[in-house]
């Protein structure tokens, strides 16, 4: 099989550095999520500089250099779906970015997760196709090694329960029948979404540190599909507090 036919050399026919150009004294954190209202809402609380720009054919992606508690951090917003999500850290790693720590929504397959609950990823199913890429085929990848203990601290801190679990990351979104919810679920899967096996993966092969947390959003565990508040717009006050849980893990982690 084509996903079986793993390929360790390092060098491709192309490069992230062929393409972007390393920028000097990168800051040593960077903080990324999904969703366009909430990186939104977490920017306008900053005096953001634009230090760089990714470019791709749907456009420019900003990065931007902002100061939280007296430290420096990079934050842009990452692409939805693991191949664009990866390709592009690829370039900002080119750029010189060290330490990536990522949020973003996710569908529960428990329903007794509460909306904009904290979950912690432990290990990833990867029912998808970059990470095959990046690292060996198997149905898991191990992810959060490190940081893991000092981000509780910051929930615990802040006063945030969270859930620790299995992801079940999909390219495939609308094809998450009930079959294969009822599969994951016996795998272990508390949640489901769509980057962070590729984007642990990508890390663990260039060597970059890497911490991925998710707020739940639309339900799966139920008869039908529950949206919550799977809206860019639902509990956005709540969401960017959560962001803002990054900015702390950053402060615990960053030279």
């Amino acid at each position: 099989m084509l996903l079986e036919e793993f390929d360790n050399e390092r060098i491709s026919v192309i490069n992230p550095d062929m393409t972007t150009q390393k920028l000097e004294n990168f800051p040593e954190v960077t903080i990324s999520c999904f969703s366009k209202k909430l990186f939104d809402s977490a920017l306008s609380c900053f005096e953001a500089k634009k230090i760089a720009e990714i470019h791709s054919a749907v456009g420019l992606n900003p990065i931007y250099e902002v100061e939280y508690k007296g430290k420096r951090f990079a934050l842009f917003q990452s692409l939805v779906g693991e191949p664009l999500c990866v390709a592009q850290y690829e370039e900002i790693m080119a750029l010189g970015s060290k330490r990536l720590i990522l949020l973003g929504n996710c569908g529960v397959l428990d329903k007794n997760i509460e909306d904009c609950g904290i979950i912690i990823p432990t290990r990833a199913l990867r029912d998808e196709g970059t990470s095959f890429h990046y690292v060996k085929p198997s149905d898991y990848i191990e992810v959060n090694k490190k940081y893991k203990n000092e981000f509780i601290e910051v929930l615990n801190e802040c006063g945030y329960p969270y859930v620790e679990g299995v992801t079940w990351t999909t390219d495939a979104c609308y094809r998450e029948t009930r079959n294969k919810v009822n599969r994951r679920k016996e795998k272990g899967a508390v949640c489901v979404e769509m980057e962070c096996a590729g984007m642990q993966a990508v890390c663990d092969f260039r060597g970059t540190e890497f911490f991925q947390f998710f707020y739940a959003g639309d339900n799966l565990d139920h008869s039908t599909w529950d949206p919550r508040s799977l809206s860019g717009d639902a509990r956005l006050d709540d969401k960017t507090k959560i962001m803002f849980l990054a900015f702390e893990l950053g402060l615990k982690i960053g030279i």
